[in-house]
């Protein structure tokens, strides 16, 4: 049998989105940019749950057909198919079901934002440094495999290669709702190249995900900030160019700073400093919001908690752990070249488990 209480909510769903797709071809409401976007966002994340119930109602439609035919029909033949289709039909309701429950928890309101993402060498000297560029290379491989696009805003190189620290802004689908799963301390267990005797060294990087403040998520003042600029430099602390091109803002109120020197010309690098300063506002409320959930969740998933340790790659017996959820995969060079899409689905599954959980407990 249907659930009756997901029927109610999936309709009262669905009216929304029918209204929210009205507003959004009134002209008044087109006037007003910013509950335009707001509503454009709704609008786009009410469609998946729309179409579930579509697909949901139809299902529901075939059962009570084939049950008819059973209940009434003689003839044997089709009594067999209508027999048949009615145990496909009951698995696929039991699937969308599922899929519905979790698509109706109440989303993560960051998850569709684009993100900026940092990775910082921690302990372990020249090999963290390493280990950082690797962990670099590992993310863009990645972020190609999803057709995102990702813009080094600054970087500082480690002595012998890698990074010291690199900060890079990712654009594209639902790009912070799969790399927040990254924020934490990730550790390597290999023989760096600068051991001479083949011992096995552990080092460590941190990587951290916010989510991309949008124009209207904060209200920044201008006067609030002092802007500097100087000459960009590029590997070895040579002058990369003899233009002041490169900016660092300084937040007065909380003492924030941020700094941009890719771009040759100063007004863009001002624009991406303007965004990164923004995004770090943001996430200074955004870091409460998380702090709550880390006091209701035991996986420690997606809470941004980035003194965690939360993954493991080991270099001699080819194997990558996540701590989070005790997994344990044997495939580090492919994960090492992008390949970490596994790794993130079993991380999303233990998430909506745990609030599927939570929510029934609510209930």
């Amino acid at each position: 049998m249907a659930d009756n209480t997901i029927l109610r909510k999936l309709e009262g769903i669905r009216h929304k989105f029918e209204e929210i797709g009205q507003q959004i071809t009134d002209p008044a409401v087109m006037a007003d940019m910013k509950k335009f976007v707001a509503l454009n966002k709704e609008y786009r994340q009410l469609e998946p749950i729309v179409e579930a119930y579509e697909k949901y109602k139809n299902v529901l439609s075939n059962i009570e057909s084939s049950r008819q035919i059973l209940a009434n029909e003689k003839d044997e033949e089709l009594r067999e198919m209508a027999k048949m289709e009615l145990e496909t039909l009951t698995q696929e309701q039991d699937q969308l079901e599922e899929e519905i429950k979790i698509l109706l928890l109440p989303a993560d309101p960051q998850d569709s934002k684009n993100a900026v993402m940092e990775i910082r060498a921690g302990t372990g000297g020249d090999e963290a440094s390493i280990f950082a560029g690797d962990l670099f290379r590992m993310y863009t491989k990645f972020f190609e495999k999803r057709g995102w696009k990702y813009e080094v805003t600054s970087f500082s190189e480690g002595t012998v290669g890698g990074y010291k620290e690199i900060i890079m802004n990712v654009t594209g689908n639902g790009v912070y709702g799969v790399l927040k799963y990254e924020s934490g301390v990730h550790r390597v267990q290999r023989v760096p190249q600068t051991e001479t005797q083949g011992r096995v060294h552990t080092s460590a990087a941190t990587v951290a995900v916010l989510p991309e403040a949008d124009e209207f998520d904060i209200d920044l003042k201008m006067e609030d900030i002092r802007k500097d600029t100087f000459c960009s430099s590029g590997p070895g602390g040579q002058s990369v160019n003899t233009t002041y091109s490169a900016i660092r803002l300084t937040h007065i109120p909380t003492g924030i700073v941020v700094q941009c020197q890719d771009q040759k010309s100063q007004i863009k690098n001002f624009e991406k400093a303007l965004t990164e300063l923004r995004t770090r506002l943001y996430n200074m409320e955004y870091q409460k919001y998380l702090d709550e959930i880390a006091s209701k969740r035991k996986t420690m998933v997606s809470t941004g908690d980035r003194s965690a340790k939360i993954r493991t790659y080991n270099y001699p017996q080819g194997r990558v752990t996540d701590h989070r959820i005790n997994l344990t995969l044997y495939n580090l060079s492919a994960i090492m070249d992008g390949d970490l899409q596994e790794v993130i689905d079993k991380l999303q599954l233990a998430e909506n488990a745990e609030r599927l959980k939570a929510a029934a407990a609510e209930e």
